[in-house]
Parts: structure tokens; sequence; C-alpha cells
């Protein structure tokens, strides 16, 4: 198995502020980071609206795109200049169907991402603007700090005078 993901991944360096993705195109690409951070958004009458961010460590992809090979809203750029290696969904339809214990792996991931989706939307139906902030603080501890606060308040909702107003008071 070792030696089919090794002969399955590419290396790819991206400049802050760069496309990793973009919605007018099929994802067929699954990134995992190795150093930086990138941002899954979506054009919302034509502001940028955050939805997650992924930092070392962590797989990305536009999610529905990369699965069902069809187009959809995200697109995905660097916040920091970042290094990844990356999977063609081919390889890991591969992978997934000759190796059981890469087909788990996909499964742990999923349910992860899926909590934390889960999270976020009660976050954002049912708790202010200070519980969210909050909430976000703690769902990303590793790396609120990285993340500009245009972007942090965008994935909130809110204004950026709001969340300048929130951090003001915490």
């Amino acid at each position: 198995m070792e030696a089919a993901l090794i002969n399955s991944i590419t290396f790819r360096d991206f400049k802050k502020g760069e496309m990793v993705h973009h919605a007018e195109r099929v994802c067929t690409t699954s990134c995992f980071i190795l150093q930086g951070m990138l941002r899954v958004y979506y054009l919302k009458d034509g502001r940028e609206v955050s939805e997650y961010f992924c930092a070392e460590g962590e797989w990305t992809n536009s999610p529905r795109s990369f699965t069902q090979q069809q187009l959809d809203i995200y697109y995905i750029d660097a916040i920091e200049d970042t290094k990844v290696c990356c999977i063609q969904v081919q390889d890991l339809v591969y992978l997934f169907n000759n190796f059981p214990e890469m087909e788990r792996y996909a499964r742990l991931s999923m349910g992860t991402l899926l909590g934390h989706l889960l999270e976020r939307v009660t976050s954002q139906r049912f708790t202010t603007a200070h519980e969210k902030y909050a909430h976000f603080c703690q769902a990303y501890h590793n790396i609120h700090h990285r993340i500009p606060l245009g972007m942090v308040a965008s994935y909130l909702g809110i204004t950026q005078e709001t969340l300048s107003r929130i951090r003001a008071v915490k």
C-alpha cells in the first residue's frame, strides 16, 4: 500500500493569495497540507464568504465537486505560502478499492469533518455573535490567530466592525 500511495502523490507550492481551486472547474485533486493554510470559500453577491479553513496535517478539496466530479460553488485559495501533497481522485479510488485501510481512514476523516460542520451549523443558527466567535476560536484554536480578520468575519457572518468590538471585550 505504501508504495502505491507514494506513487500517487505529487507535491505543490502555492504562494499567499494564489488560487488552488476555482469553482468553474471540477475538483480532481485533494491536497494534504504540509505547511501553511488554505481557505475554502464561495461568492455571494460578489463577496467572498469563508466556509472553512485548513492548515498543517489536514486534507482539503471542494468536497461535493471532488466526490461527485461535478461543478459546485467552492473556491480554495492560499492564506499563507503553502506546501501540499496532492492526490488525484482516480488514484484515490484505486487506493480505496485495493487497500481497505485507506477507505477506513477516509471514513474516519469524513466523520470528523461532518462533526465540525454540524457544530458550525448549530453555532450559526443558535448563538450570539460573541458565542460564534468563541466557538470559532475553540474550533480553530491552533490557527485562528493566523487568519485575516476579514475572513474570520465572513466565516462568522458578521461585519468586521462587529468582530473588532467582540475582540475588544475579550
